[in-house]
């Protein structure tokens, strides 16, 4: 079936005419109406597909007071989690009819603020945030305008807003225990960030595994290290120079605080030649190799992806129709995949 020709726009008076049709019905059919009849959605929606129809999203938004649009503010995009996670959230939302909008704050507090701002300003349904250490004005702003948000992969504490997160804490433990049932007795934690809440539960759940086992506290260190830490010239040398501290000191078993920060561990111990006799057991978390290919394989705690998107959008569409509860806080469960690592 031929397309119209010139600037005209296909409108549903058109199909209506093409298919005979009322134009509620096509209205209907269009945004798949359980009031129409199956065969009749699809006669109507192929008919639309093949005359190049495409929706008003702007008059549909004004009859309804919705875009249909959500927006996704990720942290630093060079860690591949918050890739999988816009993918994993852009299917589950296409499932449920929502559009994205995708924006990268890196992790700091004021491209968060202008991202915000923007998705108020586009007239986003709602927002997942994935938030740093300073959002909590950008949770009460949101608040007083009656913009629907959950907070993705960190929460601010109880009570503060809508979050779905992984189990912290219990991902933790199955990983520092993985490490001690393959006889790693004398462990260190690494770790970015000593203000994202994720750390303190996953710091909480290495110390109970250990505890568990009855590792004496002299055989455990910590290292938390902050961001600017991490952009300095110098981060590359402070780091091996850590590593070669623990080496000294017969740490056997590390559990670093994310994937990213493992690999960037075992590279450094690869390449530097006072650590390549040095053989620590390594897990971590997220699992990013459930879903991508790496040279490295690493023990690493599945975190959930597809579980957290779908979480994440059932709460916030809930919130987007009216849901007036108090603050909620999922945690998903996780399970450690084991690749040798340890």
């Amino acid at each position: 079936m031929a397309r119209t020709t010139g600037t005209k726009r296909v409108t549903m008076q058109d199909i209506a005419r093409k298919t005979g049709y009322s134009i509620n019905t096509v209205s209907h059919a269009l945004r798949n109406k359980d009031d129409i009849a199956r065969d009749t959605r699809d006669l109507i929606q192929k008919t639309a597909h093949e005359m190049g129809y495409m929706g008003n999203q702007i008059a549909s938004s004004l009859r309804s007071g919705r875009t249909h649009t959500l927006a996704v503010i990720l942290g630093n995009m060079s860690n591949p989690f918050y890739g999988i996670m816009a993918d994993t959230i852009q299917d589950a939302a296409a499932a449920r009819g929502y559009s994205l909008l995708i924006m990268c704050s890196r992790d700091q507090a004021e491209p968060e603020r202008r991202m915000v701002e923007a998705a108020v300003a586009r007239r986003a349904d709602g927002i997942l945030l994935f938030p740093t250490a300073q959002s909590l004005g950008t949770i009460e702003r949101l608040r007083a305008i009656g913009v629907p948000l959950v907070l993705m992969s960190r929460t601010l504490g109880d009570g503060i807003a809508d979050s779905v997160t992984a189990d912290d804490d219990g991902g933790a433990f199955q990983a520092t225990s993985h490490l001690i049932e393959h006889g790693r007795r004398r462990l260190a934690y690494l770790a970015q960030h000593r203000i994202v809440y994720g750390h303190d539960a996953r710091l909480n759940g290495f110390m109970r595994a250990c505890d568990a086992a009855g590792l004496p506290r002299e055989d455990r260190r910590a290292y938390v290290y902050s961001d600017e830490a991490a952009l300095h010239p110098d981060w590359h040398a402070t780091l091996t120079d850590r590593l070669l501290r623990w080496q000294s000191e017969g740490v056997d078993g590390l559990f670093v605080f994310c994937d990213e920060q493992a690999w960037h561990v075992q590279a450094v111990i690869k390449q530097t030649p006072a650590l390549r006799d040095w053989k620590p057991g390594i897990a971590s978390f997220d699992n990013i190799q459930g879903t991508q290919y790496f040279p490295a394989d690493l023990c690493s705690v599945d975190c959930g992806f597809a579980e957290m998107a779908r979480q994440g959008l059932e709460l916030l569409r809930a919130r987007i129709h009216g849901d007036d509860r108090p603050p909620v806080n999922i945690t998903c469960p996780v399970k450690l995949v084991c690749r040798g690592s340890c």
